[in-house]
């Protein structure tokens, strides 16, 4: 799939993501594979624009919207930690009305979303079936966004 910048909220923020990932530990990394593959994930779903968010030493942060018409909803946040950026690891989030947790892998984050209860889920390694757990939980959170959208036109969180 081409990625194109018009699927971001600006040019900047789609050039800023690709310098991060370009220069992220000068080349692959099993966490920042991941992280690409979530990527690829969130554009692959209708109506999503993507956001990038950078803070040096402490996290960089894409953030997906679903959009319909002239209305948004805010539905995953994909934070890189970067305490130390030898090690990043993912802190993959979701608010915690819009997905399931059945196997128990997330952390409840009480108003830890833009100060509404979310679920994150933690990735330090490769690991495939977290991975597919991931992307259906994306799937839900996406759905669940356009459903909201539809049926209020509710307005980005």
């Amino acid at each position: 799939m081409e990625e194109k910048s018009g699927r971001f909220e600006s040019p900047e923020a789609f050039e800023d993501l690709e310098r991060f990932t370009a220069s992220w530990n000068g080349g692959a990394s099993p966490v920042k594979d991941i992280f690409l593959r979530i990527k690829t994930v969130l554009l692959e779903r209708p109506g999503t624009r993507l956001d990038f968010h950078s803070r040096p030493g402490v996290s960089y942060s894409l953030r997906a919207s679903r959009v319909i018409g002239a209305s948004s909803r805010l539905f995953a946040l994909v934070d890189v930690v970067d305490d130390d950026p030898e090690n990043r690891w993912l802190s993959v989030c979701f608010y915690a009305d819009t997905v399931t947790d059945p196997e128990s892998l997330g952390n409840l984050v009480p108003e830890g979303i833009m100060g509404e209860n979310g679920y994150c889920f933690d990735v330090f390694e490769e690991d495939s079936s977290l991975f597919e757990y991931l992307e259906e939980r994306i799937r839900e959170a996406c759905k669940h966004a356009g459903d909201t959208l539809s049926s209020n036109g509710e307005r980005e969180r």
